[in-house]
């Protein structure tokens, strides 16, 4: 299936229910439970971003989500089957690209059609298509080591989209650029994600990175991570760089310093108001 037909097709499922969900890690002496009754769902095509310290189980979450991790209680689904291993429904973008170093550009993309028997012609035109979409045209024929940290991630945002999954999970994926290549790569992000909607779950602890990007931002506490407050992003899309300069960006800012700022989040914040106001 060409990228054009994808772009082409209605929203995509991929609703993603969290209910009561606690996760422990470890064994005998040395367990502790990472997560604790998490609760939220995702509609579909949504961008979620998951707002929280180090440490407080962000990426847990993650993994649980990708089929890598079991839960220990509550129920995790995604379109109401339970999430019970990895599935190619799912697609994992890290904070180090995974990328064959041997492989070039191309044939990093074509992986995953490669290895579900799409013919060599198709897979490759795909990969193609795929990386047009994320601005590496003329790239094809590179090998990871000979682009730039932001463009690794790009090939690897394209390796996982060629795939068509119903839910794209990212942890950190900018964390290690720096901030004029991180602010870019937002623009890039959005951009893809307008074109093909997939419901995207986006882990981070950089608060500006989370207004800018999200639909809703779901606050975690320290350890064992809860949810400790789940905010509609009231700003129109398409979002521009000028967007952290207002307002509405900096009240809702300073109420997610606050929340961050509670150790184990005992202590009781006002809400917001869906204009970001207390």
């Amino acid at each position: 299936m060409s990228v054009a037909h994808i772009l082409t097709q209605a929203a995509p499922p991929g609703r993603i229910e969290v209910d009561q969900v606690s996760i422990s890690l470890g064994h005998g002496a040395d367990a502790f439970e990472a997560v604790r009754e998490l609760d939220f769902s995702v509609a579909p095509g949504e961008l979620i971003c998951i707002l929280g310290p180090s440490g407080c189980g962000k990426s847990t979450l993650l993994g649980a989500l990708a089929g890598h991790l079991s839960i220990s209680a509550g129920s995790l689904t995604v379109d109401g089957e339970t999430v019970a291993g990895p599935s190619p429904h799912r697609g994992m973008v890290f904070q180090q690209h995974t990328l064959f170093p041997w492989k070039k550009v191309r044939e990093n993309v074509a992986f995953g059609p490669k290895m579900r028997g799409i013919s060599k012609n198709e897979r490759l035109r795909s990969a193609e298509e795929i990386l047009a979409l994320v601005g590496l045209s003329g790239f094809e024929g590179f090998y990871p080591s000979q682009l730039s940290g932001g463009m690794q991630q790009r090939v690897e945002i394209a390796r996982v989209l060629i795939n068509r999954p119903y839910v794209l999970l990212m942890d950190e994926p900018f964390g290690a650029l720096d901030a004029q290549t991180r602010s870019m790569m937002h623009g890039i992000l959005l951009d893809i994600w307008t074109k093909i909607p997939t419901t995207t779950l986006f882990v981070t602890h950089d608060i500006d990175e989370a207004l800018f990007l999200a639909d809703r931002v779901i606050v975690m506490s320290a350890r064992p991570g809860r949810v400790i407050e789940d905010i509609r992003v009231p700003f129109a899309r398409p979002r521009r760089p000028e967007l952290v300069a207002e307002i509405e960006f900096t009240r809702l800012k300073r109420h997610f310093i606050e929340l961050l700022r509670i150790p184990n989040a005992s202590e009781p914040l006002p809400r917001l108001n869906p204009l970001g106001e207390v």
